[in-house]
Parts: C-alpha cells; sequence; structure tokens
C-alpha cells in the first residue's frame, strides 16, 4: 500500500465493494474517481450530504431524512462517510435486493441503533418523510395517512404489535414484505400524474 496514489482506489477497498455490490470494478473505480473530485478530503460531512440530498428534492426541507440517512449509512460512527460506505449506501438504496434495502430501511428507522425499532422512531422517521413531501401533495394523500402520526399509526399497525413494544429487524422485514402498502409507508416517492 506505501506507494499507492492516493487517485487509486486501494485492491482490498476494491475486492470488497465487488463482492458487497453488483457494480463491476469498472464502475467501481468511476464511482471512486468522481468521488475524489467530489471529495478531495475522502470523506462526506453531514452538511456536505445535507447539500446533495437537498438536490434530489428542491421542492422539499430534505434536512432532517438526509440526517437520519447519513445516520443510517455511517457503519463505523466516525461522522463522515468514506468511499466504501457512500458505494455501499448507493447499492442499498439504488440496486440491492430487497431484502438488502429493508436490511437498510431498519438501520434508517433504528433511530437509537439499538437495533430495535419503537413506534417513536417510526414517528420520527415519518415526521421527516413528511417534510420531503411538496405542499402541493400533502393534499393528496389517503386521510388515514395525511399525517406523520397517522402514518406512522398505519405503519405500525402492519407489525401487530403495541404502542410501547418494540420490532426486530426479522419482524420488520417480514412485515414489510408481507404488506404491500408498508413497503409504501417506509419511504418517499414523488406522486406520478
Amino acid at each position: 500500500m506505501g506507494n499507492a496514489t492516493s487517485s487509486a482506489i486501494s485492491k482490498e477497498i476494491l475486492e470488497d465493494l465487488k463482492l458487497n455490490t453488483k457494480f463491476t470494478e469498472t464502475e467501481i473505480c468511476q464511482w471512486y474517481e468522481n468521488f475524489q473530485k467530489q471529495c478531495p478530503t475522502g470523506r462526506i460531512s453531514p452538511e456536505d450530504f445535507k447539500q446533495i440530498y437537498a438536490r434530489f428534492f428542491p421542492e422539499s426541507d430534505a434536512t432532517t431524512y438526509a440526517q437520519h440517512v447519513f445516520r443510517s449509512f455511517d457503519t463505523n460512527d466516525d461522522g463522515t462517510l468514506d468511499f466504501k460506505e457512500y458505494i455501499i449506501a448507493l447499492h442499498m438504496t439504488s440496486t440491492g435486493k430487497t431484502t438488502r434495502k429493508l436490511e437498510w430501511a431498519f438501520s434508517l428507522f433504528d433511530v437509537d441503533k439499538n437495533g430495535y425499532i419503537t413506534k417513536t422512531e417510526v414517528t420520527e422517521i415519518c415526521q421527516a418523510i413528511f417534510k420531503l413531501i411538496p405542499k402541493e401533495d400533502l393534499g393528496k394523500l389517503p386521510g388515514d395517512e395525511n399525517t406523520p402520526e397517522k402514518r406512522a399509526d398505519k405503519l405500525w399497525s402492519f407489525f401487530e404489535k403495541k404502542d410501547n413494544e418494540r420490532l426486530a429487524e426479522g419482524e420488520f422485514i417480514k412485515g414489510v414484505i408481507d404488506n404491500e402498502n408498508a413497503m409504501r409507508l417506509i419511504h418517499y416517492e414523488p406522486m406520478k400524474e
């Protein structure tokens, strides 16, 4: 490793990413080159991440949701995203299998990172999701999910848990897979006309 240039990805990280994502070596190297240009320090700060997310939701307040997404991607809890965390995040949110996506969704909802989800955490994420929804689309939501609290209640009901109980990752994944509506409720997709 000693004489590797900072512009080349290490073989170890490259092999790990090829194993854990569906990206090819060429794709990973291209992503790395772009990452180096955008993030010369080799790290994405929470502020940088919020700015990136804001570009995806220009009509909304993506700040809170971006904070939760960042937390779920920062797997080593160092307060930044390195290239490996970034690529695995990209893989899980865009091209990963449903189970992998749901594992990530679980980590998003597990706000305190204790390995369980509570109804309070579901409500917190639903509040962040609602900030992403443009005001003109809020009025188009069904009556039983037109507030963060109603959406959290509806989602929580799929897991058949009492308000004070907690949900493990396996229960979360099974509950979402078994209920088509639950999948829709765990994230925000812009409405199609």
